[in-house]
């Protein structure tokens, strides 16, 4: 039996039945919501430990409550949307949802999906629960894996959503070495990736431009023509 209790928020009663009731069938605690005010009022009596949320909802839209969500920082976002509805998605991974999924979806694929967010969150909390914080040191900024926290030359704090860190120690930890979009995809999303999956194409682009808001930042991402990415600086364990 799993702990983890997930929150659906979607106006379809249908729908919200339906995949409430094939997480219970998962073994996880599941509680739907049909519009944002009620997913406040059940967040201010229970962790929630991911929120899968549909876009179009009465009232609040999906994409502002997970903008909210993302501003609290601890509550892991999967993001659904009309199927062909790019625009939607990447907007959605833009203000820092942490995976998309087109309805209609499989179900095999939705709980691929959400096992591999809180295998995602997960790892982190036990990193920094049970190991002493690793720190990396690369060209002025740190980076704390432990926290989960960047910090550029000056000293200033990065936010960084939950994809853009993975995919951020997966370059530092593998730095000066080409790695393509298949490794990083691996590293980041791991088998809940699929082949034509653009999140970590939106994580990689708001991860630079985050960089690149310091002058040193711009250059530690270079794209290597028919070969893949390079994180140019050299990492020293801090």
């Amino acid at each position: 039996m799993d702990e983890s209790f997930i929150a659906v928020v979607e106006d379809d009663a249908e729908i919200r039945s339906l995949v409430t009731g094939l997480l219970v069938r998962e073994g996880f605690a599941a509680v739907g919501c049909r519009t944002a005010a009620d997913f406040d009022r059940l967040i201010d009596r229970q962790r929630i430990d991911l929120a899968i949320l549909d876009i179009m909802l009465p009232g609040e839209d999906g994409l502002s409550l997970c903008r909210r969500l993302r501003a609290r920082g601890d509550v892991p976002v999967l993001m659904v949307t009309a199927k062909g509805d790019d625009v939607d998605r990447i907007v959605g991974l833009e203000i820092g949802a942490d995976d998309y999924l087109a309805k209609p979806f499989n179900p095999r694929e939705l709980i691929a999906r959400v096992r591999a967010i809180l295998r995602r969150t997960r790892d982190r909390q036990r990193v920094t629960a049970d190991l002493p914080p690793e720190r990396y040191g690369f060209a002025g900024w740190t980076l704390d894996a432990g926290a989960q926290a960047l910090a550029d030359p000056d000293g200033a704090p990065v936010e960084l959503t939950g994809g853009e860190f993975d995919l951020l120690l997966a370059f530092v930890t593998h730095a000066q070495r080409v790695l393509n979009r298949d490794q990083l995809l691996d590293w980041t999303r791991g088998r809940s990736a699929g082949p034509f999956d653009r999140a970590v194409d939106v994580q990689l682009s708001r991860l630079r431009r985050k960089l690149a808001m310091h002058d040193s930042g711009g250059a530690l991402i270079r794209t290597v023509r028919g070969g893949g990415y390079l994180f140019t600086a050299a990492v020293e364990r801090a």
